[in-house]
C-alpha cells in the first residue's frame, strides 16, 4: 500500500498540470493568437450543418450528418426484434 499513495499522488498531480496547461494555452492565450470565428461563431455552425444536410445522396434513405447530436435514434425493446 506504501507505493500506491505515490502512484494516486502522482496520477492526480498530472492531472492538475495538464488542466492548468491548458486552461494558461487555450484559454489565456499566453501565446498569442485569437479563438478562429469558426469556433466562436454560431451563425457559422449553422451554415455549415446547413450544408451538410444539403449534401445529395446516391443510396439508401436520407440520414442526417450526425444522429447523435440531433437525437433522432429510436432504441428498440427486446420485445420488438
Amino acid at each position: 500500500m506504501g507505493r500506491a499513495k505515490y502512484i494516486i499522488s502522482a496520477v492526480l498531480g498530472s492531472f492538475a498540470v495538464a488542466y492548468v496547461s491548458d486552461v494558461l494555452v487555450a484559454d489565456k492565450k499566453i501565446f498569442g493568437g485569437t479563438t478562429p470565428k469558426t469556433v466562436s461563431s454560431e451563425e457559422w455552425w449553422e451554415e455549415t450543418d446547413k450544408k451538410c444536410q444539403a449534401w445529395p445522396r446516391t443510396a439508401g434513405p436520407p440520414v442526417v450528418m450526425n444522429p447523435i447530436s440531433r437525437q433522432n435514434f429510436i432504441v428498440k425493446s427486446k420485445t420488438e426484434a
